[in-house]
């Protein structure tokens, strides 16, 4: 019991670590894509997009072998193998470097064929696509390498290294907004240039850390074949995953620019802006959550294990709907009054992004779970399978003259199938009761955003858009989420836990 406090009380400090962390990232994304947008002009901003896009979908090769080393370093540290865990890092470090090499290979060869070829770019805007997909390759790369040494800092759960390292990274975008102003060459080029200069810092920074602070963050050339074999033969199943991931989203991006061209691809890019500010916080809480599922898995404490993905699935949910809701329903004004110029399709675009987003929460403990076994075949070629039919049948709706928006319509149907199928197979897995989720969790978080949404769109149909009303149904959505949060979709144990915590803080307050 000691040791479940512990752990709780780790993964709550832990959560608000990053909370400050995001809270403060968020303010200055916001800032900067305004500052951004506004510098870059909407079709240049668009391309940035669609370009990165395209690098992006590469990380196909290395998602899943990025999820394997995670998951590995996770596992050993839970079991407590020390020298096992200095010769994953090494390995890990090895396999990085060789991927790089090959997703540069593969990039120059089929990437830049299909940038000048068949993406639709103005031709005047060619050389400078062709440059900002040269400095997202070194972006793409650099950060490649940095992931197992992220993965030591996620594992070790040293999450105030995050915190202090993003406060760095965000001086620096504030940095970039400063200097794309007053650029002295085409602006585009020169984003791409400081967006990679910014990242080459923080690859150095977490290395530094991580060597000073952990025993096994120091490289030395690994060739275990045993380790390599049970590396690669998770990342292989893994890849069905992390290629339909990364086919939905940046997939999607790509399909878009080939009907609508760069414009539409500017407003996607908005909404991925504001949904990455957002779905940030509940990221923040699973990064801080992962390490307990897997550990507790390692250790064989399967009912604390249980307990972490009921809970982490529900209030993964609770708290993207918190923050998803007010925007959601004031989409329109907060766009108009956040950008100085709104791609037409933005406001859809922002809130099918955010129902995607919340939609998929409650899935996150569980992906962690699976991955935690190890035992992952058959779960991704169910999962992943049912996931890769986002591409070819978001293309056949845009073939047929469908809106851009149905892309994402087709992403959210399908998430709520892949959870069914997650469901399924986590039941033989580790023993997960599908009826227990879908009572405990799945019903309950429905109830809670259908009761949570009815009174703020009362409130948007029969007043006017000015910014007194957006303040008025900001804080009703909270208000109204946030009592339904509690008397719906908390337990009578997490309600007293709740009212416990709420008197110790007013005790505080009033000393």
């Amino acid at each position: 019991m000691s040791q479940a406090t512990d752990n709780n009380k780790r993964i709550a400090k832990n959560t608000l670590l990053l909370y400050i962390r995001m809270l403060f990232m968020m303010i200055v994304s916001l800032y900067t894509s305004r500052v951004i947008l506004d510098a870059l002009g909407v079709e240049d901003f668009g391309i940035y997009n669609v370009v990165g896009g395209v690098v992006a979908m590469f990380s196909v090769i290395s998602g899943s072998l990025s999820a394997s080393i995670s998951r590995f370093i996770t596992f050993e540290l839970g079991k407590g193998d020390q020298s096992k865990l200095n010769k994953i890092f090494s390995a890990s470090v090895t396999i990085q470097i060789l991927l790089s090499l090959i997703v540069v290979i593969l990039i120059e060869l089929v990437g830049v064929w299909f940038l000048n070829s068949k993406m639709i770019i103005p031709a005047d805007r060619i050389l400078a696509a062709n440059w900002v997909l040269q400095f997202s390759i070194v972006t793409f790369v650099i950060n490649l390498i940095s992931v197992p040494y992220n993965a030591s800092i996620i594992a070790h759960e040293k999450m105030s290294a995050f915190a202090y390292i993003s406060i760095l990274e965000a001086i620096g975008k504030l940095i970039i907004a400063y200097l794309i102003v007053i650029a002295p060459m085409d602006k585009l080029v020169f984003y791409s240039i400081l967006m990679c200069s910014v990242a080459v810092i923080i690859r150095f920074t977490y290395g530094y850390y991580c060597k000073r602070h952990f025993k096994e963050c120091t490289y030395h050339f690994c060739w275990d074949k045993e380790l390599l074999k049970n590396m690669f033969g998770f990342a292989g199943w893994n890849f069905i995953g992390a290629a339909s991931s990364v086919l939905r989203d940046q997939g999607g991006n790509v399909v878009i620019n080939l009907f609508f061209g760069p414009s539409v691809n500017a407003a996607k890019g908005i909404a991925m802006q504001v949904n990455s500010a957002i779905s940030g916080f509940v990221s923040n809480f699973m990064t801080a959550l992962n390490p307990q599922i897997t550990k507790s898995y390692a250790s064989g404490n399967y009912d604390y294990m249980m307990t972490l993905i009921f809970q982490g699935a529900k209030f993964s949910f609770y708290m993207l709907l918190l923050l998803s809701l007010p925007v959601i329903i004031n989409t329109h004004y907060i766009l108009g009054l956040w950008l100085k110029l709104v791609p037409e399709h933005a406001v859809l675009f922002v809130r099918l992004t955010l129902l995607l987003a919340i939609s998929e929460s409650i899935s996150n403990p569980l992906i962690t779970a699976m991955l935690a076994t190890g035992r992952i075949r058959n779960y991704q070629i169910m999962v992943g399978g049912l996931q890769m039919l986002n591409l070819p049948i978001s293309y056949i709706f845009l073939r047929l003259g469908c809106v851009p928006e149905s892309v994402l319509f087709v992403a959210i149907f399908i998430s709520q199938c892949c959870l069914v199928a997650r469901l399924y197979m986590l039941r033989g897995m580790i023993g997960l009761s599908s009826v227990k989720y879908l009572k405990y969790v799945y019903l309950k978080v429905l109830l809670v955003m259908s009761t949570s949404a009815i009174v703020p769109i009362l409130l948007l149909k029969n007043i006017n858009e000015t910014f007194l009303s957006f303040l008025i149904i900001s804080v009703v959505s909270i208000l109204t989420t946030s009592i339904s949060i509690f008397y719906i979709g908390c337990s009578k144990e997490e309600r007293v836990f709740v009212r416990a915590k709420v008197s110790a803080l007013c005790a505080k307050i009033r000393r």
